[in-house]
């Protein structure tokens, strides 16, 4: 094992696959990722750094509120099947390591779509008259949802409509709907103007939508809908039963369509619709509101007629005292006038009747025993009884009877009693029960006594802040004084103030009192748990901070290691206390506790001390697994950094455990310094493809933590050890692992002689392999139609490795030979490019090798010397020329070490053709033909 220094901020890059349409630079900056909705989006985040970065995937769209998923993904690939036209946006890929800025990149997703297209039809007049069609002007109105912005026709019949192709037709686009809608205009309608007419939508076939078209058949007899409701309204019932609300249609050509909405928004789930009738079964009275019926054909405006349904209801009765207002008393006396009010809510409020009885009998409004009822507009639902100079024999007990004209509903009773008892309430709070003391989480019960007859009802509220109750309203409601708090919550100390209402009481000033609530809590501290690694011998300082408590004023601490008291204390002025270990030994490993106390309980601080070494940090930026000189046999160079060496005591070794195989251990010489890059190199792994393997440091306390790293051979083609050469000549369907770029406009295609086809390019291509056979396989492109001058195709190799010989780095680069047979034959013969593209190359190079124009009917061979400096790929790059005979073809790749060497002239496969002179530029290049 070897070391060497090595950190580096994230770089970051985005590649993509799936199911794209197109993608494609805009404006330099800007990349576009074009796709269909319903496809699958799949976007890689590549990165680079040191420690190995952590990847986070965000989306930014039209609206701050719209939110990509409604979280982060923090994974390298985002994956999105099935995507919808509101997924589209800016996605964002972000990579951090803590060394620098993170590294961002951002692709455009841009979803197309394109939806049916919809006809409406206007005309230029009121439309209460019928058959108003008949001379007069019509407007039929084309509108699709689409995405990129359609493109509208008009065919009336089999014949296509254009501006100025008919007197009576004029197409127009309104300039407030920027493209989003094409009308035709029938002027004064004519016989001839009756017809099918057809509008097709399109987005000219992007991403393989086709086209969209409806047909709307114009008639004489084309008229809007008109509806009617065969219910009255409003529609008053009795809760439980069951309601039917029928519409129908009186006119409309089309046929319209019915449906039916609510105040609501939505219908209630119980609800039947069946044709124009919607079916309410057993309605409550929350299914209460207004009904619509409304009636669509798309010519002119849809019909709507409503209705509302009543459902009767009482509810809520209550009654008030107000003693004689000329008087300043609040108490009820003999002589005087007395007022007792009574309320309900009832629905619908007109059918709402009272009654008043006097024990038991029924009273009628009388000089001295006034019946009103409340103008509905100040007080709905209430009535009056006023007892005018009250006398002993007018003590007793009054009983308020409200109900419903039309029935089924219950009664609802409400008595009052009027003695010499009844006095007004006064509130006072229990001896013993302000201020009260709980612990938090316990239940509590908050408690005012009520004096008077009758007993109002209470109101509860906080007295010392704006703030809700602990249900989450302003007030609350109690019928015997008491409020009932369950887990009570160190936020509910303080003042609550319980009060008086005018219901079922006294219509005076409101009574008032207030309870004093103290939570109390243990004391809350941080850390909760702290995990500290240090070296033996070194001191360990531990630190335990208060950050609340309740009560505060009496707080003891302890400090334990396991089961054994170290030290323990009280608090003076300062809210932490602190414990320290001189000279860490072996014993002082373990978890010290530090429990600090009040009357409410405990709070600890926890602090694990060990020795153990904090895990290794893979480095990601290596070379791929390289293949050995026997071919099951692999080799990789295992390297990492170690988190944080100096903390423990040294890093004696590494255990290196892999899945498939045995367990190793890799003696550590000298210390470890924080960055040093530690290689170790492994060998004997033997397929299959993909290995586990798992890294843990060693100190005198032992094993450390442990790091986890799949390494995966997903490339099989390698220069070989033994041979030092790569070769393919493209027989076998893996094409030798090479890849279309997912960048460029079209792809190589593999094809022999005996299977291409030359029906429409006879005069370009080759007619057989470089070696001569029609059987034989090789690449080409296709610059038939639909291709286009100058859109391009590359074909990209397997990354290969460079080795040098000294492991601190590459002094002198090797150098490798790279070279191809080509087939250049055609009038229209573009230019065929050979770059080498390294590892972590940001800037685009110019080609190693070029080529252009016609080079007749024959197989050449090309060689270029490269000198790479780090891992590396090969990229044959096929551009089109101006024609479609232009078909460029490539066969049997090899990359050999060392520079290129001349040869003796090859044989080659002639045919008899000419071709014009070679444009090229040239690196360490030479050509055979």
């Amino acid at each position: 094992m070897f070391c060497l220094s090595s950190t580096a901020p994230p770089t970051v890059r985005i590649v993509h696959s799936g199911h794209a349409c197109n993608v494609e630079e805009e404006r330099h900056t800007e990349r576009v990722y074009t796709i269909r909705e319903g496809e699958t989006l799949e976007l890689t985040c590549l990165v680079t750094g040191h420690p190995r970065p952590q990847i986070r995937w965000t989306k930014t769209a039209g609206s701050v509120s719209d939110r990509f998923q409604d979280s982060s993904v923090f994974n390298e690939t985002l994956h999105i099947s099935k995507i919808q036209r509101h997924q589209g946006g800016r996605y964002y890929c972000k990579a951090e390591n803590g060394l620098g800025s993170p590294a961002i990149k951002s692709i455009r997703v841009d979803v197309y779509y394109l939806d049916d297209p919809l006809v409406t039809v206007h005309q230029s007049v009121g439309e209460a008259k019928e058959q108003f069609y008949y001379e007069r002007t019509v407007f039929l109105r084309c509108v699709a949802n689409s995405n990129p912005p359609v493109r509208y026709s008009w065919h009336r019949g089999r014949d296509v409509l254009s501006q100025g192709s008919d007197k009576g037709v004029e197409i127009y686009e309104p300039f407030f709907t920027q493209g989003e809608t094409k009308i035709l205009k029938l002027k004064n309608l004519r016989p001839q103007d009756y017809a099918n007419y057809s509008c097709i939508a399109s987005v000219r076939n992007v991403c393989g939508i086709s086209d969209r078209n409806i047909v709307f058949k114009l008639t004489n007899k084309t008229a809007s809908p008109s509806i009617k409701l065969l219910v009255e309204d409003p529609i008053v019932v009795n809760p439980g039963q069951t309601v039917s609300l029928v519409c129908i249609t009186t006119g409309g050509e089309p046929n319209p369509t019915l449906s039916w909405v609510s105040s609501s928004d939505s219908l209630p789930e119980k609800s039947v619709v069946k044709g124009g009738t919607l079916t309410l079964p057993a309605i409550t009275s929350d299914e209460a509101g207004v009904y619509s019926c409304v009636a669509s054909n798309n010519v002119g405006n849809p019909a709507k007629k409503s209705t509302t349904i009543v459902v009767r209801a009482l509810k809520k009765g209550r009654f008030w005292i107000t003693p004689d207002p000329y008087h300043n008393d609040d108490n009820i006396q003999i002589g005087r006038e007395v007022k007792i009010s009574c309320q309900v809510e009832a629905t619908p409020p007109e059918e709402l009747t009272f009654g008043w009885l006097k024990n038991g009998r029924a009273m009628r409004s009388s000089e001295r025993m006034v019946i009103t009822q409340t103008d509905p507009d100040i007080s709905p639902g209430t009535t009056n009884l006023d007892i005018i100079d009250l006398k002993f024999t007018d003590f007793g007990t009054y009983t308020c009877v409200a109900a419903l004209k039309g029935g089924g509903i219950p009664e609802i009773s409400i008595d009052v009693n009027i003695s010499s008892t009844t006095v007004p309430p006064n509130l006072t709070v229990p001896r013993g029960k302000s201020p009260l003391v709980v612990r938090e989480g316990d239940t509590v019960e908050l408690e005012c006594l009520v004096s008077g007859k009758p007993k109002p009802i209470i109101l509860w509220s906080r007295a010392d802040k704006e703030a809700p109750m602990p249900d989450g309203s302003l007030q609350a409601e109690s019928y015997d004084g008491v409020l009932r708090i369950v887990n009570v919550s160190r936020e509910m100390t303080g003042s609550y103030r319980c009060q008086t209402s005018q219901f079922n009481g006294f219509n005076v000033k409101p009574r008032e009192a207030v309870v004093e609530l103290i939570v109390q809590y243990p004391p809350s501290v941080e850390p909760v748990l702290l995990e500290m690694r240090q070296g033996l011998g070194r001191p360990v300082a531990m630190n335990c901070r208060v950050l609340r408590a309740h009560p505060s004023r009496v707080l003891r601490y302890e400090w334990r290691l396991g089961n054994r008291l170290l030290h323990a204390g009280h608090f003076d002025q300062s809210d932490e206390t602190e414990y320290t270990v001189k000279s860490l030994n072996r014993e002082g490993w373990g978890e010290y506790t530090c429990d600090v106390n009040n009357e409410a309980g405990a709070g600890r601080c926890t602090f694990l001390v060990t020795g153990k070494a904090y895990p290794p940090e893979f480095y990601y930026d290596t070379y791929s697994p390289l293949w050995q000189n026997r071919p099951t046999v692999y080799g990789f160079k295992l390297q990492w950094t170690q988190m944080n060496p100096n903390t423990v005591d040294r890093i004696v070794a590494y255990r290196l455990g892999i899945r498939q195989h045995s367990v190793f251990i890799i003696p550590v010489d000298g210390t470890i310094t924080k960055g040093e890059l530690n290689t170790h190199n492994l060998t004997e792994l033997i397929k299959p493809a993909a290995y586990e393997v798992r890294l843990t440091p060693i100190t005198r306390f032992g094993e450390g933590d442990s790091t986890i790293r799949i390494i995966t051979y997903t490339v099989s083609f390698f220069l070989s050890r033994a041979s030092g050469e790569f070769h393919c000549s493209f027989e076998e369907e893996p094409i030798c692992m090479f890849t279309q770029d997912k960048n460029d406009d079209f792809d190589w295609t593999r094809h022999s002689a005996a299977t291409r086809d030359t029906k429409y390019t006879p005069n370009t291509g080759p007619s057989d392999d470089r070696s001569g056979s029609k059987q034989g396989f090789y690449m080409y492109i296709e610059t038939s139609r639909p291709r286009k001058e100058g859109e391009v195709a590359r074909l990209v190799s397997p990354f290969f490795n460079v080795v040098p010989k000294n492991p601190y780095g590459i002094a002198n680069p090797p150098a490798y030979c790279f070279s191809f047979f080509f087939h250049m034959y055609g009038k229209h013969i573009g230019t065929l490019n050979a770059f080498l593209r390294q590892k972590g190359q940001t800037a685009a190079e110019g080609p190693a090798w070029s080529l252009s124009g016609n080079q007749g009917d024959r197989w050449k061979q090309a060689k270029v010397s490269i000198h790479p400096t780090t891992s590396f790929q090969v990229v044959l790059e096929g551009i089109r020329g101006p024609g479609i005979e232009g078909d460029i073809a490539i066969d049997d790749v090899t990359l050999e070490e060392g520079e290129c060497r001349d040869l003796p002239p090859i044989s080659k496969h002639k045919n008899t053709a000419g071709g014009a002179e070679p444009r090229s530029v040239l690196k360490s290049v030479r050509i055979w033909g």
